[in-house]
């Protein structure tokens, strides 16, 4: 399993190779939380970059040197409703 480090890299480096240094700047990108047991993380970018970081995640073809594809599971406008809310009594 790749680190949240080698996870991150391989995000900015799609990107980078899409976009360029100039379209990558103008990202936000951010790793909020990266899950090693559940297999996810959470990354924050700027609404107008949206679009190039999804397409930039989709051609991740590999983490750390092994084979690997990366899924967007859901986008939201803020960040905490993306995480589980505790039950209330």
């Amino acid at each position: 399993m790749p680190s949240e480090r080698e996870f991150i890299d391989a995000v900015w480096s799609s990107i980078v190779q899409l976009y360029g240094e100039f379209g990558a700047s103008q990202t936000g990108l951010a790793l909020i939380s990266y899950d090693v047991e559940r297999n996810s993380a959470v990354i924050r970018t700027a609404l107008g970059a949206l679009s190039m970081v999804r397409a930039s995640v989709a051609l991740i073809t590999s983490l750390a040197g092994t084979k690997a594809s990366v899924h967007i599971l859901a986008i939201s406008g803020t960040i905490k409703s993306l995480f589980p809310k505790p039950m209330q009594k």
